[in-house]
């Protein structure tokens, strides 16, 4: 397979290079938890009535981004007072397997429905429910290895929307953001390793990995982002960030020795230094607000959604270093974005796709076209020259982003 995967590559750069170099996406945000894709040479530029629609599927209300491993994808809705995790087939949409059990729908001041994406490992499905519910699969068939209730089990607080961070799986252990500083599951058994506190409750982002200090993560709580040994639970710092409604839900972006950290509700941004302790405050203001869609970070610059309370959101671009403020575009709204290849892909929230240089000059608008109806929050994620993407109502649709010829 290996010898055929190069074989592929050196035809390709033969030919122009226009192959789609892609990789598997088996978590939220991606392998390096950045949002940013490594494919390249997918097709960027197309007419008004959009990229080919490939196939679709409804799978129920909720906002569960997409993971994508080995040609299948795998997503999460709400139907009928059940919540399901489904797996398709990527090229098809060949409803591979599907599994639900009960779940209230907690539409408190939204549709609600499900939020966490699903996160694949070793050939298992790890799958964290907003109440609580956690769920081992195996990854082909969707048989149930093993199941529980964490939120019974330890008795943490339900934030007010539920728990929404995807599991992250490292070594022998699944992390979850459940508790005052998360909690640890053996991935083979689902018995708990560590729990946390139950003082305040979890905010709703994954389990961030700190580069450069192996076995540490980041998570996020309704005051603060906690940094914590993922063998122990040990909280190694504590950085306090309180924010309204305890919505700290956008993930942390490092950058060398540096962590930037938004959220919304207009409590702003910040950069900060890490080191021994406590990180350090370099910079902070209100230039860049994520209520709870993760920014991406490219050569420098921060590319978010800027809003507070659903209100004139806008895509604006900040510079990392000083949180100044590139520019600033009100054709968005409160959506969600990726990167890849050096360019922006952008689900706005009334359906759009836009795909957009990621320069600090100006924002440069390469393409536009509706693609969806409805309230659209959920993270586009392209995987192998396909971008997948869904509405709060469950419309899943498979666009064609693959280069002819």
């Amino acid at each position: 397979m290996k010898r055929l995967s190069l074989l592929t590559l050196m035809v390709g750069a033969q030919l122009g290079g226009d192959v789609v170099m892609g990789a598997d996406w088996a978590i939220y945000r991606g392998a390096n938890h950045d949002g940013i894709s490594k494919e390249t040479g997918w097709a960027a530029e197309f007419g008004g009535d959009g990229p080919k629609v490939l196939w679709e599927a409804e799978v129920g209300i909720g906002f569960a981004a997409f993971t994508v491993v080995e040609g299948k994808v795998y997503t999460t809705g709400h139907a009928e007072d059940q919540d399901t995790v489904f797996c398709f087939g990527a090229a098809d949409g060949k409803l591979i397997w599907k599994h639900s059990y009960a779940a209230d729908l907690g539409d408190k001041y939204y549709e609600g429905g499900t939020s966490a994406t699903p996160t694949v490992s070793g050939g298992k499905v790890y799958h964290l429910s907003r109440w609580g519910d956690v769920f081992c699969f195996e990854a082909a068939t969707g048989k149930v290895v093993w199941s529980k209730n964490v939120q019974q089990e330890t008795e943490a607080k339900i934030p007010d929307w539920g728990f929404a961070g995807s599991p992250y799986v490292t070594g022998d252990l699944v992390i979850l953001n459940v508790g005052q500083s998360g909690m640890a599951l053996n991935k083979a058994t689902g018995k708990t390793v560590w729990s946390s506190g139950k003082e305040s409750a979890a905010g709703y982002s994954t389990a961030y990995p700190l580069a450069g200090d192996q076995g540490i993560v980041v998570l996020a709580a309704e005051d603060a982002y906690n940094a914590v040994e993922v063998k122990t639970g040990k909280v190694v710092w504590s950085l306090p960030w309180k924010t309204r409604y305890g919505v700290n839900a956008a993930s942390p972006i490092q950058s060398g020795d540096k962590l930037f950290i938004s959220s919304g509700y207009n409590r702003g941004c910040g950069l900060f230094q890490l080191g021994a302790g406590t990180p350090t405050v370099i910079w902070e203001n209100k230039n860049l607000r994520n209520q709870f869609n993760s920014s991406v970070l490219i050569d420098g610059y921060v590319y978010g959604i800027d809003d507070d309370e659903n209100k004139k959101a806008s895509l604006r671009c900040v510079a990392l270093a000083t949180g100044e403020v590139k520019w600033t575009e009100k054709g968005i709204g409160f959506g969600a974005l990726m990167a890849a290849d050096g360019k922006l892909i952008v689900q706005t929230d009334k359906g759009e796709l836009v795909i957009a240089k990621a320069t600090e000059k100006a924002f440069e608008e390469i393409s536009r076209a509706q693609v969806l109806s409805g309230r659209c929050w959920t993270v586009p994620v392209l995987v192998d020259g396909r971008l997948y993407v869904r509405n709060a109502e469950g419309a899943v649709k498979c666009l064609n982003l693959k280069k002819k010829g």
